[in-house]
């Protein structure tokens, strides 16, 4: 007899069906086709060890278990629990149960435990699309896919369970999460505020204009200087997400693995910071079955990359096209995917090896020659892709004991808002629904859009001949200075907009490591 369920796998952020289909006939030996990977076949003795502790029995005849379609790759352990269901419907272990309205997927512990899967929301939405009437999987993953509406999301501890349920002798009522209401219930929920941070106005005014914009910052100050602290706070000021964007950050997250047990939909911002020792695939994804590195895992976020020096040339290097495309393309063999990864990158870094910054005519402990090497550590065509660089400078003892209040981050927040309205209104009226801030504008549209008059072009083009800028570096400034601009209410950018963007460029001025 032959028996057929569904279960699914996700390629990217996508998902598709895979068909689990059971043969029992005359023969011996356990046969698993449809290219398997290793823990697929190794599922064999888990299913085994299953059907035994719950008194079922396992055939002692030729099995042959087919993962459809046949030249698609299949990974991972969630198979266990379709297979180990196909197993008993065709061996007449369990009568009446409907398997093939269903999507079903599970790992099994020895003992018939359901273990949590990845990729659950993707598979989901993919089961809705296809007319499924139902998705069985574990009780840990069952709060992320029941964000999915009109599916009905049966979580399940064991394999038991699915069984009585399928069987129609006990009643698992479905999941359902209103994700308007978990949306908004879930939002901004932040432990830190940029009222924490005594000092520091100017580099608070660079990140509100960082936030408002979406650009990229590279902060170059000594150890202490404030420069995590102020990192760690921006997803504060910045807009909140919106529910399409939330769903997409949450897909991500899910096929990686990475949402916490029995969670279902990211609400904030997220915020990665990983370490300097990362390879460039755990940056940017990869893998046989290519899966988002952090770049992804930043999407609609912020990418946080503390001593920038420090991290390998060939790992930052692989950063300049997502920076550019918003998004990153990897190529295998058998097929290429692409991940999405439009996020902010914030990056510091000290001045130096010792880390002070180098002043001409007085002792330092390092010699010029070093402290170009050390900046010579990161490419002019990624400094190009950063918007605004800053200076920070220590906070003084009486700054920071003084009791002056310092600004919240949900006053600057309104304040970013509100320059990121005037831009979604703009770039609507230009028909650019795909443009969300005014980094993501693309050289054409600068044109149209960052118009300067006479006075601040003079400016401009004063400080590009004298700071030797590029012509990406042209477009940066125009950028920052349009968002400038959109902060203070103004329609035209003025010299003063354009003179403050030019103050963000303190890596392009000659002669600043000495």
């Amino acid at each position: 007899m032959v028996a057929k369920t569904f279960g699914g796998t996700t390629y990217g952020v996508d998902a598709s069906i895979i068909t689990v289909e059971v043969n029992i006939v005359q023969g011996t030996h356990f046969f698993l086709v449809g290219l398997p990977d290793n823990a697929i076949k190794e599922s064999q003795q888990r299913i085994e060890s299953t059907l035994k502790h719950l008194e079922y029995k396992m055939p002692r005849q030729k099995v042959v278990v087919n993962l459809a379609p046949a030249d698609v790759r299949k990974e991972g352990s969630a198979y266990d629990l379709p297979i180990a269901l196909s197993i008993l419907k065709a061996s007449n272990q369990i009568v009446g149960a409907t398997l093939e309205q269903y999507v079903i997927l599970g790992e099994l512990a020895l003992d018939g435990v359901l273990r949590p899967i990845k990729g659950s929301l993707p598979i989901a939405i993919e089961a809705r699309k296809h007319g499924f009437k139902g998705f069985i999987l574990p009780k840990e993953n069952a709060e992320e896919a029941a964000i999915v509406n009109d599916l009905d999301v049966i979580g399940v501890e064991n394999i038991q369970q699915a069984i009585d349920y399928l069987e129609g002798v006990s009643e698992i009522k479905p999941l359902f999460r209103d994700t308007r209401d978990l949306f908004a219930y879930n939002q901004n929920s932040f432990d830190v505020d940029f009222s924490d941070v005594q000092g520091q106005d100017n580099i608070k005014r660079a990140m509100e204009v960082a936030a408002a914009g979406g650009h990229n910052v590279i902060m170059v100050g000594p150890p202490g200087s404030g420069k995590t602290m102020l990192a760690k706070r921006l997803p504060t000021i910045l807009p909140p997400l919106s529910l399409a964007e939330a769903l997409e950050t949450t897909k991500i997250h899910s096929v990686a693995g990475k949402l916490p047990v029995n969670s279902s939909l990211i609400a904030d911002r997220p915020f990665c910071s990983p370490h300097h020792t990362i390879s460039d695939v755990a940056l940017v994804g990869g893998g046989n079955i290519p899966q988002p590195g952090q770049i992804s895992l930043s999407h609609n976020g912020v990418l946080f990359l503390d001593e920038l020096p420090e991290f390998k040339r060939t790992v930052l290097e692989v950063m300049r096209q997502p920076l550019e495309e918003r998004h990153v393309t990897i190529s295998r063999a058998k097929g290429t995917v692409s991940f999405p990864a439009n996020f902010m990158l914030i990056a510091s870094m000290n001045p130096s090896p010792s880390g002070d910054f180098y002043v001409p005519g007085q002792p330092h402990p390092d010699s010029p020659a070093a402290v170009h090497k050390y900046m010579s550590k990161i490419s002019g065509p990624l400094l190009d892709r950063i918007d605004l660089h800053i200076e920070v400078n220590p906070v003084s003892f009486d700054r920071m004991t003084g009791n002056e209040k310092a600004e919240s981050s949900e006053t600057i927040r309104e304040r970013v808002i509100r320059a990121r309205e005037v831009q979604h209104t703009r770039f609507k009226a230009l028909d650019a629904t795909h443009i969300h801030s005014n980094a993501m504008m693309p050289s054409q549209m600068i044109k149209k859009i960052c118009l300067i008059d006479e006075l601040a072009k003079k400016l401009l083009k004063t400080a590009m001949q004298k700071l030797g800028l590029s012509a990406r570096a042209y477009d940066r400034i125009l950028k920052v200075a349009r968002t400038i601009a959109d902060l203070a209410g103004a329609e035209q950018i003025k010299p003063e907009h354009i003179a403050e963007a030019i103050q963000y460029r303190s890596l392009d001025r000659e002669g600043w490591a000495g």
